[in-house]
This record gives C-alpha cells, structure tokens and sequence, in this order.
C-alpha cells in the first residue's frame, strides 16, 4: 500500500486498442460505485479513450496526470498515465495490426513501472491480442508470460474466481496433449505447494484445497488412465506430509460443484479448459483471472478483444469492473 494509507491505486492498462479494451474501459471508470473500493488510474492512449467514449457516449473527462499526485479520484474523471503513442491515426479497430500489439506491451510496461515506483498497488488488465503481439514482434503469447518476463518471476501462477468458486491451474496455453504430459509427480506437487501458499496470501486461512483427476472418474483406479495413480495421487500424500490441507484426485465432473458449494476452499484444475469451462459456465462475464506469483497482484477480465464488435460501444463492462474490484479487494492482502 502506499504510504498515505489511503485506497489501493489500481492501475489498468488499457489492451489492444483495436478491440474492445478501451470501451470498456470507460464504462468501467463511469461506474461511481468504483471510487469507494478504489483509486483506478488508466495507462493507455488518449487518442484511443477518446475515440471510445464517444462510441460509449460516457461522459467521463480524461485527466492526463505525469505523476499521481496530479490525479482527481472522483466521480466523472478518468485519470490516464498517456503515452501518446504516434500514428495513433492509422489504427483500425476491429483488425490486428503490429501497432495495436505494441502499444498493448507499452500500456503493461508502464503500469509495471507504476507499481515498481510505488504508485500504484495492484494491476487490472483489458484484454490484449496474441496475434497482434505476435504482429508486432512480442516473443510472448499473453499477459501472464509479458509479466513474468518483466519482473524476473520464474513460475507465475492462475487463479480463477466467480461467485465462491476459486480454480488454480497447473498448466495453461498447452495444447491438451502436452498438458496431459504435465501432470506429473513433481509438477503437481509444486502446482499443490503454490496453490495453499496462494490462499494463505490472499487471507483464505481455512479450507481444503481438492486436486482435480484428469480421466473420467479420475482413472477408475487405473482402468482408464494411471495419471492418478502414479502421479496426483502421491504427489496428494507428500502434501499432506508436509501439512498441507489438500485432497484429491477428486473426479472433475463433481470437484467444481462441490467447490462451489463449499466443499473445499479450491480446486487446483490439471489444464486450462477443465478449470475454464466450469467457471465461465457458472458466470462468464464475472469469472475473474488472478495472476499470483508476481511482485504484485493481477487481475483480469477473462474475454479477448472482441474485434467483431470493437467501435460499437456495445461491449459489456462487467468483466472490467469486476477486475477492478477484485484487484482492489485482495490488493492490501497481496501487499503484506
């Protein structure tokens, strides 16, 4: 926290600027309720917020601040750290274009130098383009990989979380074959080891923590599949020889229900679409991405760009808001 005690500084980077990020990004900030649990502050294009609020007709007013003590925490401003990128003109919403890609890796940077300074606290992320990154020469596939790299951090970790339900994952951007590969011994451990150390740091004190199986009915005790058997399984009782209040293999067709109803405190799901589909059924647009791990906390709406609606102003802000409060919520706990 920063040294006035005073709400959490969020600082979001606004995305691609070819897709949906900035337009729901303004409605986000033309949500009153945000600057009780908060002082958000945008780092993106002036250019771009413009051109969306008048998509949005929000009528917010965009306060360019060099450094926060400029800023106005109040209702009807956007504070905006603008980096004024040039040819900001030549943008075409809905597209991938290289220039999107890189001034979405520029928003990241300077909001990772924000916090680095000490002013700002957390990170709420708009969603970026893989292939524009990749357009514009960026050696990583997505934000989690872009902050990793940014901060020295070895093996960041995910976390989901909608409506009482929260998900780690041990794997993520693998293709379904390869994540199966990773479901070992060892990985899982460490994966078991991060998730309970996660919880701890973000104030869930009490709890199981359930490891999901990776076959139906988690193998059927080898019928279909060993996975549990020579790897989840042990990895489950070197845990809990360390103390860890885990569980699991728990079949994946009833662990998330179970989790949701409070069975257990967590689920910690062996690849991205097992954990995916189970929170976003339970509630798309408020399934919130934590990033743990980092230097600082991370969150982030979990859509992508949007493009086949960019420049409409029809994009729904939920995802956004709820981001940001999240990063607001577990932001003095993270800090500890």
């Amino acid at each position: 926290m920063l040294p006035d005690g005073g709400l959490p500084v969020v600082a979001v980077p606004m995305g691609d600027p070819n897709g949906i990020g900035p337009e729901i990004v303004v409605k986000a900030f033309a949500d009153a309720t945000l600057a009780e649990v908060c002082r958000p502050l945008v780092v993106g294009d002036a250019y771009c917020l413009a051109r969306a609020l008048k998509a949005c007709a929000a009528g917010l007013m965009i306060h360019k601040v060099d450094r926060l003590s400029e800023a106005v925490f109040r209702p009807g401003f956007l504070n905006l750290a603008d980096l004024a990128h040039a040819d900001l003109h030549k943008l075409v919403p809905g597209t991938i274009q290289a220039l999107a890609g890189q001034c979405a890796l520029d928003y990241i940077r300077v909001a990772v130098k924000l916090i680095g300074s000490g002013q700002a606290d957390a990170m709420a992320t708009a969603p970026i383009n893989k292939e524009s990154l990749r357009a514009a020469g960026v050696p990583h596939i997505g934000h989690t990989e872009i902050l990793a790299d940014l901060t020295g951090t070895r093996n960041p970790l995910t976390l989901f979380e909608t409506d009482g339900l929260r998900v780690f994952f041990l794997s993520r951007h693998v293709s379904l074959r390869q994540a199966c590969d990773l479901v070992t011994r060892e990985r899982v451990r460490d994966g078991i080891r991060q998730s309970c150390a996660a919880l701890k740091r973000l104030g869930v004190s009490e709890g199981t923590l359930a490891v999901a199986g990776l076959n139906p009915h988690s193998g059927e005790h080898g019928l279909f599949g060993d996975e549990e058997m020579l790897a989840i399984a042990p990895a489950v009782a070197d845990c809990r020889a360390e103390g860890l209040d885990v569980t699991g293999p728990v079949s994946a067709d009833s662990v998330f229900h179970l989790a949701r109803t409070g069975r257990y405190a967590a689920v910690l799901s062996l690849y991205h679409d097992q954990g995916h589909i189970a929170t976003k059924t339970l509630d798309f647009e408020r399934t919130i991405a934590l990033t743990l791990g980092l230097p600082f906390l991370r969150t982030s709406v979990d859509h992508g760009t949007g493009l086949d609606i960019a420049g409409q102003g029809i994009a729904s802000p939920v995802s956004m808001i709820q981001a940001i409060r999240l990063a607001a919520r577990y932001a003095p706990l993270y800090s500890r």
